[in-house]
Order: structure tokens, then C-alpha cells, then sequence
């Protein structure tokens, strides 16, 4: 008895001092449970910490169940870290809580009640690439040139039109009834009665179609109003209309919606967010409490004060002003360079310098650039001063074409009536069911009012098809085997099956190539990705699978702990947070954007450029050119009016930075000095690039001994076994042929 009341008293000491250890108006964002509240959290403010420590006091302190509270965020990482942390401070005992992205949430509700739409409860998801082949028939059927309405651009509008909650029926009064409008309005009705035949959604139609769902059955929205009697929303000012609109359903009932966010850092215009969410918030409730969190954790005073003097020249924004305990540090660094090369050799000699005087690691340092086509340039200097680096950018694994197609398997197994994705692998690897073989079974079904999958099993039926019908029989003997056994199996059993079955990976095996060993060893990472789930997923099934692979984003993968400078875009910076940070191309018709400003749309840049001034935590610095060569033009562009805005007592402006003398010092320091010494020792490789073609070894400091698989030039394409396929310019790197 007295060990229990010892423990109860040390849990109490526990929760109090978890609570105390807020600053007060984190606390007051905690304490503040009842009615609307919007919590204005500037960068670096902790606002995590306030959403985590409000649903553990919502449970501890207020006995509420945490299965009664809906947690939503942006992507699947920050849902992760958001549910991971909640569980440290209540214990990891409570399995299945609402905490999730938007899209999750939506999944969720859709797969227990979209029947209810005329749906089946199995529906699988889309991705671009599919969305794009039913975009693609839309077009031939409606006998519409690809050129004239590509199949890319009529999504979009279909994309920002679900964004908006506007219908297929109510697209044309929306948006005009000129001839463009007239088309995407047409194919608009037709992808969807295609989705709904294929008993497929798209990611967009997730939210529509939840809010569809509510408002069309009143019964259904009041049970989960009187659900998530809690609702707590973060990254308010990425909400579009459609996410607004789901909150605001939800919330309806008993009034208690927490919404955490910064008007400051609404940089997704372009994508649909509507900062007016956030700035009207007040307006559609009342009676909210706003909250503003305005001390950072982050960065220095300098880096701090010139953040906050640019985003004050926005008009469209809420009076807040950041400060920090931190020290001044340093004023931020400014540099001119001549062009866009003389820009890039500043960078890297001083991510070079400080990497050697400062021992500073490489992850240490992020280059920002407004558009991906700047980095071309930076990546040139950083690989000919070998400095490792990674692009946050490019395909996502998912994407890839291999794991694209056991994918398309997945879902013709789970659901046959998915044409999409049987029509990806009918002849995937080759099995000679051709292009005609597939246009008959495609007027069969047609003809018939079926499925792709059924023709296929009434292949004996169709006139022609005798030369293939043991392939088919083959194939959708495969399908139906694994989807009766589907619920039985795990999902790795399933995948091993198809890979066995199919003869995929023998195929790939047969080519002997090496780019189908990189195609295999990707096929063996699913197998990881599908072992974890079969032993980590609360919803164990190939249906649970499919809907987690298909809600994956970019950001969403861990690169973590990589000694590597970073390179990213503006946009992609936000969320993340370096020591050290380069924000290059600081030019007008750069950053500001030549479109933003002729679209009256400069307050969204300058949030971008306080995203960016806010990433920086030690050091900061600034460049531009006096001339640069982009898209092929050459131009002289002023300096940024952001960088005007920043105080001169913040920036060396008057003083660029010089960097001669700087090079200099390098040269003459112990460490610099001894560093090239070593270097001067190495012996010269005789190393001769008209000796490269196919199939030389090529030794490569970092990544090891590889093959070259082509040659371009002086760029080389190789792999190597550890590294992957990488593209390695002679000039810059010091490679050496293994003899």
C-alpha cells in the first residue's frame, strides 16, 4: 500500500513537472482545453511540444479518452514523431489513437463508412502515374488531343476544383464555359465515373469525399462529432477549403478545436492553402482564445531580428514579434559574386573552411535555392571541392518502376476490379499479352459492362485469343489463388509469392545488367518494408499495406545522420532547421520570382524568405549574383528586396564578405596546411577518360571500387555495389582505374 501511494505521489511530482517545464504561454496552450483556441506559434516556438503536452493533458489532467481526440497534421513524418511523443508521456500502451495526417484520418473514416457513398470497402488509392492512365483514356475516348489538354495540367484543375469542394456537375458555372473549361469539365465527369467503375479514389477525392460523406449523412457526421470531442490541428495555415470545411464539420458539436499554426510561414498558395483560414479564424469562431507563442528556441538574436524586420513589411498577416534567450551570434554574412559560378565557389570553399578550421560535420549545412534549376551549378563546386551532398528532391521509392509494378499486383489482388493496375502487369514481365491482345479484352469489357479482370477470365471466349489464353490463364490464376488466401497470408508471403509466380525477378536476373541489379535490390528492400509491417501494423492485412504505401510523401523519408550538405529549395526547407544555412540567389526575378511579382504575390515570397532566415540556427548567409545564366538567358539582376529590408546592423552589406583574404588564412592555417601536404603526397593516377567505356572498374575515394556503365563525355555513369548508380564528372573527382 505504501509503495502504491509512493509511486502515486512520484507520478504526480512527474506530471508537475512536466507541465512546469513549459514557458508560460506554452502552458496557457496546454491549459486552455475548452472552446476554440488558435495558437499563433512563430518558428521554432515549440508548437509541437504544445499539441503533444495537450493531448497528454487532455488525458492525465481531464479524463478524457485519447480515443475521444483527433490529432491531425501535415505529413507522415510529423504524424509519426506527433504520436511517438505522446506515447512517451503516456506510456505506449495505447495502441490505434487518432493521430494522422488529414489524408489518414479521411482513409479511416472512408474505409468503415464509404459504402455508404455507393463505394466498396475495399477501394484502393491512385497515385500521379495511375491517375494519369485513366486521364489518358479519358482523352482517347473523348477523341481529344494529349498535346492540345495534356493529361498533367487537366488534373491539376481537377485537383484544385476537390480542393475547393467543387463537383464535377458544378465545375463549368465555377470556372466559365469557355472551350478549355468546357473539355476539363467533360473529362472531369468521365475520370470520375471511371474511379468510381475501378472502385478507386484519388488522393484528393479523400477529403471531398469525407465531407461528401458527412454532409449527405447526418447520422454518420453526428457520431463522429460526438466522437472527437477534442480536435487538434496542426499547421493551420496549410489548410485548404476542403480541410477547413472537414475541421469545422467535426468540431461542430461540442465547440473544441485547437488549431496551431503561422500565418508568417503560409508559403503553399500555389498548392491550395488559403492563409484566410487561419487569419479569419476569429471571425468564424468568435469566442476563440488566441495564443501566441513568440519565443524561439532556435536561432541566434541576429538571425531572429533580421527575420522578423523583413516579414513585418507583409500587411495580410498577425502582429507577432519573436525573441530568444539565445545569444547575439554573429551578423549575418553577405556576399556578391560576379556570376553564378564565382556564387557556388563562395559556398563550397566556405562549407570547406569551416569543415576544416571548425571541424564543422557536413550535415551541418543547408543551400537554399529558390528553383531546383539553381542547384546545377552549386553542385558542380561542392562535388569539384569533393563535399558530399544530397538533393531533397527526386523519385520516391515508391515511384520506382519496379516497386510501381509489385504494387499494381497488390492492388489487382486485393481488388480485381482495379483496371488500372491489371492492365500495368498483365504482361509485366513479358508473358506475349501485347497491345491488341489488350484492346480486345478491353472491348469485351466494354461491350459487356465488365471489368478488365473478367474479360481476362472469359478469355476462352474472345475471338483471337486462343495464342494467349495460357498466359492469362496463368496470370489470373495467380490473382485469384492469392486473393482468396490473401487474408491468411502476410504480406510478405503475398509479395514473395508474386516475385516466385511471375518469374520477376528471374527476369531481371536474366538480363544481366546493372541496372536490373539495382531493379532487384530495390525489390528486396520491399521485402523489408513488408516484414516491418507484418510485424509492426496494428491493421495487419494487404488492405491495411496498400493504404499506408499509398499516403507515403516525399519528406517522409529518414535520411537522417548523413554527413552530407543539404540542398533543397525554399519550399522544401520548411520544418527543417541547420546550424548552418546558405540562402543563394538572393536576386529580383530570383527570390522574388518573376511570377509573383507580375501575380501581385509578393507577401508569400517574403513568408518564404522568413522560412528560410528561420531555418538557420548559428550562421547565415547570403549571396547573389551580378550576372546569372538560367533556362539558357543570361541576366544582370538587382539585388533581392528582402535583403534590403534587413537592418545594416544585421548584415554586413557595406562589407561583403572577402573572401581572397579568407582563401588566404585557409592556406596558412596548421590544419589547412597539413591537409594539403597529405594531399601533395598522394601519388598521381594516371587516369586517362578515352580509356573509360562499359564495364572498366573505376576506384572512387568515397563510394569504393564500381562499374561504369556508360560514358557521356566526361560524365560517367557507374555502379557501385554500397552507393548505388551514380553520375561522377572526371573533372572534378579523382577517380582511378583498377587494373
Amino acid at each position: 500500500m505504501n509503495n502504491k501511494n509512493s509511486l502515486k505521489q512520484n507520478m504526480v511530482y512527474e506530471e508537475q513537472f512536466k507541465y512546469d517545464n513549459l514557458n508560460p504561454m506554452q502552458k496557457e496552450a496546454v491549459l486552455t482545453t475548452k472552446g476554440p483556441v488558435l495558437v499563433l506559434a512563430g518558428a521554432g516556438s515549440g508548437k509541437t511540444r504544445v499539441l503533444t503536452h495537450r493531448f497528454a493533458y487532455l488525458v492525465e489532467e481531464k479524463g478524457v479518452s485519447p480515443y475521444n481526440i483527433l490529432a491531425i497534421t501535415f505529413t507522415n513524418k510529423a504524424a509519426r514523431e506527433m504520436k511517438e511523443r505522446i506515447e512517451n508521456l503516456l506510456g505506449d500502451y495505447y495502441r490505434g489513437l487518432w493521430v494522422s495526417t488529414f489524408h489518414s484520418a479521411c482513409v479511416r473514416i472512408l474505409r468503415m463508412e464509404i459504402d455508404k457513398l455507393g463505394f466498396e470497402k475495399n477501394f484502393v488509392i491512385y497515385d500521379t502515374m495511375d491517375q494519369q492512365v485513366v486521364m489518358k483514356e479519358c482523352l482517347r475516348e473523348l477523341n481529344l488531343d494529349e498535346e492540345t489538354l495534356q493529361p498533367r495540367v487537366v488534373l491539376g484543375a481537377i485537383g484544385r476544383a476537390k480542393d475547393q469542394l467543387i463537383a464535377p456537375d458544378d465545375y463549368e458555372s465555377e470556372f466559365g464555359d469557355d472551350f478549355r473549361n468546357k473539355r476539363i469539365s467533360k473529362l472531369y465527369k468521365m475520370y470520375q465515373d471511371k474511379l468510381k467503375r475501378n472502385n478507386a479514389l484519388d488522393f484528393d477525392d479523400l477529403i471531398m469525399k469525407t465531407v461528401r460523406l458527412f454532409q449527405t449523412n447526418p447520422m454518420v457526421l453526428r457520431y463522429y462529432q460526438n466522437k472527437f470531442e477534442y480536435i487538434l490541428v496542426d499547421e493551420f495555415q496549410d489548410t485548404n477549403m476542403a480541410q477547413y470545411t472537414l475541421v469545422s464539420l467535426l468540431a461542430r458539436e461540442h465547440g473544441n478545436l485547437c488549431v496551431v499554426g503561422d500565418d508568417d510561414q503560409s508559403i503553399y498558395g500555389w498548392r491550395g492553402a488559403d492563409i484566410r483560414n487561419i487569419l479569419g479564424f476569429e471571425g468564424d469562431f468568435p469566442d476563440a482564445r488566441v495564443i501566441k507563442l513568440e519565443q524561439n528556441y532556435r536561432s541566434t538574436r541576429s538571425i531572429l531580428d533580421a527575420a522578423n524586420m523583413v516579414v513585418a513589411n507583409n500587411i495580410d498577416r498577425k502582429i507577432k514579434k519573436l525573441w530568444t534567450d539565445n545569444q547575439n551570434g554573429e551578423i549575418i554574412q553577405y556576399y556578391q559574386g560576379n556570376n553564378e559560378y564565382d556564387e557556388a565557389d563562395f559556398i563550397a570553399s566556405t562549407i570547406e573552411k569551416l569543415n576544416y578550421k571548425e571541424n564543422r560535420p557536413y550535415s551541418q549545412f543547408a543551400v537554399l535555392y529558390r528553383t531546383n534549376a539553381q542547384s546545377r551549378v552549386i553542385e558542380e563546386m561542392l562535388m569539384k571541392n569533393g563535399i558530399p551532398y544530397r538533393i531533397y528532391s527526386g523519385i520516391r521509392f515508391y515511384d520506382r518502376r519496379e516497386i510501381k509494378d509489385i504494387l499494381a499486383y497488390l492492388r489487382a489482388i486485393e481488388n480485381p476490379a482495379d483496371d488500372v493496375s491489371v492492365k500495368r502487369v498483365i504482361n509485366v514481365p513479358k508473358r506475349g499479352i501485347g497491345a491488341k491482345s489488350v484492346e480486345r479484352f478491353e472491348r469485351y469489357a466494354d461491350a459487356n459492362g465488365e471489368s478488365f479482370f473478367t474479360a481476362l477470365l472469359n478469355v476462352e471466349k474472345i475471338q483471337g485469343q486462343s495464342r494467349v489464353e495460357i498466359q492469362t490463364n496463368k496470370f489470373t490464376d495467380l490473382v485469384m489463388f492469392l486473393r482468396e488466401r490473401r487474408n491468411e497470408m502476410t504480406v510478405t508471403d503475398i509479395v514473395e509469392k508474386i516475385y516466385e509466380e511471375s518469374g520477376y525477378i528471374d527476369t531481371l536476373l536474366e538480363e544481366d545488367k546493372i541496372e536490373a541489379e539495382s531493379r532487384i535490390e530495390n525489390l528486396k528492400e520491399f521485402l523489408s518494408l513488408t516484414k516491418d509491417f507484418d510485424e509492426n501494423a496494428e491493421e495487419k492485412t494487404l488492405e491495411g499495406f496498400l493504404a499506408r504505401t499509398s499516403l507515403e510523401t516525399t519528406m517522409d523519408e529518414d535520411e537522417d545522420n548523413i554527413n552530407t550538405v543539404s540542398l533543397m529549395t525554399f519550399h522544401s526547407a520548411k520544418g527543417l532547421e541547420f546550424p548552418i544555412v546558405f540562402m543563394s540567389g538572393m536576386e529580383e526575378g530570383i527570390f522574388p520570382s518573376y511570377m509573383s511579382i507580375q501575380e501581385n504575390n509578393e507577401e508569400e515570397e517574403r513568408r518564404l524568405c522568413y522560412v528560410g532566415i528561420t531555418r538557420a540556427k548559428e550562421k547565415l548567409y547570403i549571396s547573389h549574383a551580378i550576372q546569372r545564366t538560367l533556362y539558357g538567358r543570361t541576366n544582370r539582376n538587382d539585388i533581392s528586396r528582402f535583403v534590403g529590408e534587413i537592418p545594416e546592423k544585421l548584415i554586413d552589406i557595406d562589407r561583403p564578405y572577402n573572401r581572397k583574404k579568407e582563401v588566404k588564412k585557409m592556406q596558412t592555417s596548421p590544419l589547412f596546411t597539413g591537409a594539403m601536404m597529405h594531399r601533395e603526397k598522394e601519388p598521381k593516377q594516371d587516369f586517362d577518360p578515352n580509356r573509360i567505356k562499359a564495364g572498366t572498374k573505376i576506384k572512387h575515394p568515397e563510394f569504393g571500387v564500381g562499374t561504369v556503365i556508360s560514358v557521356v563525355e566526361k560524365i560517367l555513369t557507374i555502379a557501385f555495389p554500397n552507393a548505388g548508380i551514380k553520375k561522377i564528372s572526371s573533372d572534378f573527382v579523382k577517380l582511378e582505374i583498377v587494373r
